[in-house]
């Protein structure tokens, strides 16, 4: 497949699916921030100055922001991906933001001929820049077909799960899971750390066990850091999965569906948020969490 490609946002996801497809793709990248520019070019992609100079003559946007709001804006704001794509290009949009985000996103592109594939991913960066994404989509056959082969360099799981909003209702579910296993984490190493425990110890004999999980052994190693005191790399802000499972609490809410340890999980990236945490590596919710009385 000879298309050229433009990833638009290059964060902790953006960039590492940017270096996957510079591999196989002409890609462009693009991103408010410059350093992280430079950062693709050096992974092999090309600059762009603006969103209308990276989608000039693309096949294939990939869209990879913080929320529904930076979505609305990126695509339908003056100067954005609608106004500058051709018809017949597509749009993936490879964000958590929300059901009724894609799809208003998806019916104002339609009208300009433009394609939208409802593509949230999972897997984290390091699997992103791997191309070993798990990739839940939303599309027609059409969309799909325009982007089926930057799909397959980026996702080593991909499944089609309806029309567009259903990847995002898929995703939704996901997150309620990675939501309530990370703080689930959070808890159990804050516990051991108070024991006394060896942490990375601990971390082993718990992901070879009944208890393990994907988070515990992604998070693990930089919650046992911040109990430390030591200073992990920033791999998930908190304030990503307090806006996942904000997501999850609308949705549940709307359908009525009872999920208070969800709930509870909010509440607590919400607390640490509120502690002027909220562009933190989430794991430092266990710092919180195993916080002596005599040190608040």
């Amino acid at each position: 497949m000879s298309a050229r490609v433009a990833v638009l946002g290059l964060g902790a996801m953006g960039l590492p699916m940017a270096t996957t497809l510079a591999r196989t793709f002409t890609t462009v990248g693009y991103d408010v921030a410059p350093e992280r520019v430079t950062l693709a070019v050096e992974a092999g992609a090309t600059a762009a100055a603006s969103v209308a100079e990276a989608c000039a003559g693309t096949d294939v946007v990939v869209v990879g922001v913080r929320d529904g709001a930076q979505l609305d804006a990126l695509v339908l704001g003056a100067g954005g991906v609608a106004d500058s794509l051709a018809a017949g290009a597509v749009v993936v949009v490879t964000s958590t933001v929300g059901e009724a985000a894609v799809r208003s996103v998806a019916d104002a592109l339609a009208a300009r001929g433009i394609h939208t594939v409802d593509a949230p991913v999972s897997g984290g960066p390091v699997r992103a820049g791997q191309g070993d994404l798990l990739i839940m989509v939303g599309a027609d056959d059409a969309a799909l077909a325009a982007a089926q082969g930057v799909l397959d360099a980026l996702a080593s799981s991909l499944t089609v799960v309806g029309g567009i909003g259903a990847g995002q209702q898929l995703k939704t579910v996901n997150q309620l899971l990675c939501g309530i296993h990370t703080a689930a984490a959070s808890e159990a190493l804050a516990l051991a750390h108070r024991l006394g425990l060896d942490l990375d110890a601990c971390i082993e004999v718990l992901s070879q066990g009944a208890a393990a999980s994907f988070m515990l052994a992604d998070r693990g190693p930089r919650i046992a850091a911040q109990l430390r005191g030591e200073e992990p790399p920033l791999r998930s802000r908190l304030d990503v999965i307090g806006k996942d499972m904000g997501i999850v609490g609308d949705l549940t809410r709307s359908l009525k569906v009872a999920t208070p340890v969800a709930a509870a999980a909010e509440q607590l990236y919400r607390t640490v948020a509120a502690a002027g945490l909220e562009a933190a590596d989430d794991s430092v919710v266990a710092t919180l969490l195993a916080r002596r009385e005599d040190t608040w």
